[in-house]
């Protein structure tokens, strides 16, 4: 194996540079939702996540994905994880992957990022990382029969809390 450029002579094909990646559309019922929650969201890097001691979302560049659904589709998952932080929503579950605690986790974020989606008009596809949480998942629903209805209830109260922080931003009395 060679780098490109340490050898001559070389078909044009192979040699020049990758287009770049064109940032995908921007939906503005999302944009607006999403800047009215105030949430520290920084971008860079190659994976989503929610980091609960720093309170920040990381976010890879939207040309990273494939259209724009998909970057909004995961930075609701991540502005659901958002949610669970004591100064909001307060939720305690597992910090460690495939723990049944942190499947719970990731359940309720996933639904709240479904119910977001409906919202706001964004297409929810299914993800590569969706089979690895769909087993861990699995177990937690055949361990306990009211899981499913627990993880709704805990996503409608992140949403509830999302959609309140809309009408603080405007300005309106929240209800």
């Amino acid at each position: 194996m060679f780098n490109v450029e340490q050898c001559d002579g070389l078909p044009d094909r192979l040699t020049a540079p990758l287009p770049a990646c064109p940032e995908p559309e921007r939906i503005a019922a999302a944009e607006a939702f999403i800047e009215a929650t105030g949430a520290r969201i920084e971008a860079g890097g190659g994976r989503a996540f929610y980091a609960p001691a720093r309170d920040m979302i990381g976010m890879p560049a939207r040309a990273a994905f494939r259209d724009a659904h998909g970057w909004y589709a995961t930075l609701l998952h991540e502005l659901t994880h958002w949610t669970g932080h004591p100064a909001r929503c307060h939720r305690q579950f597992g910090r460690r992957f495939a723990d049944q605690a942190y499947a719970r986790e990731e359940l309720v974020a996933e639904l709240g990022a479904a119910f977001l989606c409906a919202d706001l008009g964004v297409a929810l596809t299914p993800r590569e990382d969706h089979a690895a949480y769909l087993a861990s998942w699995l177990d937690v629903l055949r361990a306990d029969k009211r899981a499913i209805f627990q993880a709704a209830s805990f996503a409608a109260r992140a949403v509830d809390y999302l959609h309140a922080l809309q009408a603080a931003a405007s300005g309106q009395a929240v209800a």
